[in-house]
């Protein structure tokens, strides 16, 4: 069983423990129906880390191979920008659904855990060589959500209300 970055923190705070995909997750603290309703009426965290993150170092060349498994039109995505989408194999049917985010130094994809090892194979035999396809498995995701995340948000990363739907940035 594999841990998150924050596992060990997860178990300090009294965290169910379960497997999820390979990995030791948390799957409540308090009870389902009480974080239930703070996320429905406040803010929950939840460490998603284990998750895959693909980075891929690259120009727009690599679009149109993209193109072909991934059912967008990058070059109409504007940086920072998000996009769900589903990942096709090579009959076109759908293997897995994800998130893609165009940024400055190429595309960054968030993948199913379960299915995160398969995805990047059909990705890099769609891209081909001369381009970088890292796995960032050093790094933690963490998924902010209900009706004040923005609010609990703007009080450690400043502006960060103003981003629209599935737009991104960078901040310290």
């Amino acid at each position: 069983m594999k841990n998150t970055a924050l596992s060990h923190k997860h178990i300090e705070l009294g965290a169910k423990m379960v497997p999820f995909a390979g990995y030791n997750m948390p799957v409540q603290y308090e009870g389902v129906n009480a974080e239930h309703e703070t996320v429905r009426n406040a803010v929950g965290v939840f460490d998603v880390s284990h998750m895959g993150q693909l980075k891929i170092e690259c120009s727009s060349s690599i679009f149109p191979y993209l193109e072909k498994i991934i059912p967008l039109d990058f070059s109409a995505i504007e940086n920072n920008q998000s996009k769900y989408s589903f990942l096709l194999n090579d009959k076109g049917g759908i293997e897995d659904d994800l998130i893609v985010t165009k940024v400055e130094t190429g595309i960054k994809i968030v993948l199913n855990a379960a299915c995160k090892d398969n995805d990047i194979k059909i990705i890099k035999n769609s891209i081909g060589e001369g381009f970088t396809a890292i796995l960032r498995d050093d790094l933690s995701l963490i998924a902010i959500q209900g009706p004040k995340a923005a609010n609990a948000m703007e009080k450690i990363f400043k502006d960060i209300s103003k981003l629209n739907f599935m737009y991104g940035n960078y901040f310290e």
